[in-house]
């Protein structure tokens, strides 16, 4: 009964997101020629495993960011920001999980444990997530609450943002919505 309620919010989400996106097409099911999101590690609509959950705040996860790829880039991208993102999170503004820009244009993924430093393209930045550090921190709920994972990689019209890197997640994504060019989504959910 859980999964079909979480189930039920997370397409009632896509919609409500996909009206947020400021008129970008989120990907879905993928058809020829689209900005596609895809990852060895989840799958649309599925439970994150142990690896992407947060070891703290009464989780005890591997903290490990996923492996992402995306294809079909819209024409004239010169960057792309990748963000993690908790729309279900009890602060009356969701919690950033996750935020990568600067990814330069020839980039088509990234390896898991990427948060760590190894893998991270030359020049790309990760900013400061919700838990108040740099770098990935995992899925950790309330218990009993099932929530979004909501990972989007952007293409962007510029080949660099001009943040500051101290800057917030909230000015990030602002930034970046007034540079795309288009968004492509997976999204995974979360109970403990």
């Amino acid at each position: 009964m859980r999964m079909r309620k979480a189930a039920a919010r997370i397409a009632a989400g896509l919609v409500v997101a996909g009206g947020m996106l400021g008129g970008l097409a989120a990907a879905g099911p993928a058809l020829a020629g689209e900005f596609r999101l895809t990852s060895t590690d989840m799958a649309e609509g599925a439970a994150l495993t142990q690896k992407q959950v947060f070891n703290g705040f009464g989780c005890s996860g591997q903290n490990i960011s996923p492996q992402l790829s995306w294809s079909g880039a819209p024409a004239g991208t010169k960057s792309f920001v990748v963000t993690a993102y908790d729309p279900d999170a009890p602060t009356g503004s969701g919690w950033w999980h996750w935020v990568v820009y600067d990814i330069p244009a020839d980039a088509t993924g990234l390896p898991a444990n990427a948060a760590e430093g190894r893998g991270l393209p030359a020049g790309a930045v990760q900013a400061r997530n919700d838990f108040g550090t740099a770098g990935f921190g995992g899925a950790c709920p309330p218990p009993g609450e099932v929530h979004r994972y909501e990972f989007r990689v952007f293409a962007l019209g510029v080949e660099r943002l001009d943040v500051d890197p101290a800057a917030s997640p909230a000015l990030i994504g602002f930034m970046t919505r007034a540079n795309a060019l288009g968004v492509a989504r997976l999204t995974a959910v979360y109970t403990r």
